[in-house]
C-alpha cells in the first residue's frame, strides 16, 4: 500500500517547502557590487562618448559574446524584447510580412513581431514544449519572412529540423535564446544556428543585470540595421565607419546601460557554473523517475546541452495533472501545471490579450494593415489545440542551482509517492 498523501492528511515527503529563487541574482556578492561601483567611480555612465570607447562595459560584454559564440557581430541592448525588435528590424521584417512563432513562449516574442509591424503566426509546440517543425512547415505562406524558434525553460528547440524547413522555404531564422542563455544543441551554443540570435539578462535569467539583452549575428547588414534601430543617433555616435549605406532607419533608443552591463560582465564566469549545477540535479531527478508507468517525461532534443533549470513531465489528462500538481505541492515539492484556466500564464498564446481579445486598434494591429495581404484576420484560443493539450497535461518543477542531490532525492520520492497513489 502506498503511504498516505499529504494532501489527504499524511506525512509530507519534506518538512519544509522546496523552493528556488532567481539564478543570477541569487549569486550577487561583492564581485557585482565592486563592478557597479567601478562604473560610478569612473563617472562614465554613457557608452557612446568621444573618448574611451574601449572602457565601455557594454563593449566588453559584446566582446565576450563574440568570443563565446564565435559570431562576427554582437550588439548589447536594453532587454530581451529590445533584442528581438532590433533583430527583426535587422532582417527587415515589417508591414506585410508574417513571422512564425511558437504557441509557448513569453508574450514578448509576439509583441516584438507586432512592434516591427509584422504579423505573428502561431505554430504548435510538440512534446519538447518547443516549436513543432511539422506545424512550422504547415504555417508557411507566400507572406512568411522569418521564423522565431524559442528555446523554452532551458530546453533547446529542434534546430536541425527547424533550420531544414527554413532553408527549404528561404526563411530567415531568428533564435530567441532569452530563456536558455548558455545552453547548446549538438555541441554548438544556442544563438549560433539562426541568422541572428537574441539573448536576455532580465531578472529571471541564468545570469542577470535586471534588464538587458544582446543581438548576435554574422551578417553585417543585419547588424547594421539592428544597430540603427537600437539607437536613433547610432550613425552620429559611431560615424559611418567607412561603409556606404543606401538606406536609413530612424531607430528607437534601446541602448544598454553601462551599470547593467557591468553586472553582466561581473557575472560572466557564473554562467557555466550555474548550468553545470542545475544539470547535475536534473540528471539525478530524471534517472529516478524515468521508469514510472503513466508518466511521460518532456522530450529534450539534447539532454547534454540543456540548461537543466526546469524539469517537466506529462500526465494522461489535464484533470489528472491538476490533481497531481496539488498533491505534489502538499508534499512540499513546489511545482505547477503549465496551463490551466485559473492562472493566465503569459507564456501561452491563449493568454496574450493584444492578440486574443479582439480589442487591438486597427492601426496598431499589423494583420489589419493595408500592406498585409495574407489570410490572418485575428486570433483564437482554439488556434493551437495540440499545444494546449501538451501544456494542460504538463507539470513543471523549477530547478535551483543551490538544490542538493538530497533535494533531488526528495523530488524523486515525492513524484513516486504521488504517482503510486494517482496513476
Amino acid at each position: 500500500m502506498p503511504s498516505q498523501l499529504a494532501i489527504e492528511g499524511g506525512q509530507p515527503v519534506r518538512a519544509t517547502p522546496l523552493r528556488g529563487g532567481f539564478h543570477g541574482s541569487a549569486e550577487i556578492d561583492q564581485r557585482e557590487i565592486e563592478a557597479v561601483l567601478g562604473v560610478l567611480n569612473k563617472k562614465r555612465l554613457f557608452r557612446f562618448l568621444a573618448e574611451g570607447a574601449e572602457e565601455s562595459e557594454a563593449a566588453k560584454v559584446e566582446g565576450w559574446y563574440r568570443q563565446r559564440l564565435g559570431r562576427e557581430h554582437c550588439l548589447a541592448v536594453s532587454g530581451g524584447t529590445a533584442a528581438l525588435i532590433c533583430a527583426l528590424f535587422g532582417i527587415d521584417a515589417g508591414p506585410g510580412d508574417e513571422v512564425v512563432i511558437p504557441a509557448y513562449t513569453y508574450v514578448a516574442t509576439a509583441a516584438a513581431v507586432i512592434a516591427a509591424g509584422a504579423v505573428p503566426v502561431v505554430a504548435e509546440v510538440d512534446a519538447s514544449l518547443n516549436m513543432d517543425p511539422d506545424d512550422l512547415e504547415r504555417k508557411i505562406t507566400p507572406h512568411t519572412k522569418a521564423v522565431i524558434p524559442v528555446h523554452m525553460r532551458g530546453i533547446p528547440a529542434r534546430m536541425d529540423e527547424i533550420i531544414a524547413v527554413a532553408r527549404k522555404h528561404n526563411l530567415i531564422v531568428v533564435e530567441d535564446v532569452a530563456q536558455s542563455n548558455g545552453a547548446s544543441y549538438k555541441g554548438r551554443y544556442l544563438g549560433t544556428y539562426g541568422d541572428v540570435g537574441c539573448f536576455s539578462f532580465q531578472q529571471y535569467k541564468v545570469i542577470t543585470s535586471g534588464e538587458g539583452g544582446l543581438v548576435a549575428t554574422d551578417d553585417l547588414a543585419i547588424y547594421d540595421r539592428a544597430r540603427m534601430q537600437h539607437d536613433c543617433a547610432a550613425r552620429f555616435w559611431e560615424g559611418l565607419e567607412g561603409r556606404h549605406y543606401d538606406y536609413v532607419i530612424s531607430g528607437e533608443n534601446y541602448r544598454f546601460s553601462e551599470l547593467a552591463a557591468a553586472l553582466v560582465w561581473a557575472q560572466r564566469d557564473r554562467l557555466d557554473e550555474i548550468i553545470a549545477r542545475c544539470r547535475a540535479v536534473k540528471g539525478h531527478i530524471v534517472e529516478g523517475v524515468s521508469e514510472i508507468p503513466g508518466l511521460e517525461l518532456q522530450d529534450v532534443p539534447d539532454p547534454q546541452g540543456e540548461c537543466g533549470i526546469s524539469f517537466a513531465f506529462f500526465l494522461p489528462s489535464a484533470d489528472l495533472a491538476k490533481r497531481f500538481g496539488a498533491a505534489l505541492n502538499a508534499e512540499n515539492i513546489r511545482c505547477g501545471t503549465v496551463y490551466d484556466n485559473s492562472i493566465p500564464d503569459r507564456h501561452i498564446y491563449a493568454n496574450w490579450p493584444f492578440m486574443i481579445s479582439g480589442l487591438a486598434e486597427d492601426r496598431r494591429a499589423p494583420w489589419k494593415s493595408p500592406f498585409y495581404k495574407g489570410a490572418i484576420k485575428g486570433y483564437s484560443r482554439e488556434d493551437c489545440p495540440q499545444s494546449l493539450d501538451y501544456l494542460g497535461r504538463a507539470i513543471m518543477i523549477f530547478i535551483d542551482q543551490f538544490f542538493t542531490l538530497e533535494d533531488a532525492d526528495s523530488i524523486v520520492e515525492g513524484i513516486r509517492k504521488v504517482a503510486a497513489a494517482l496513476l
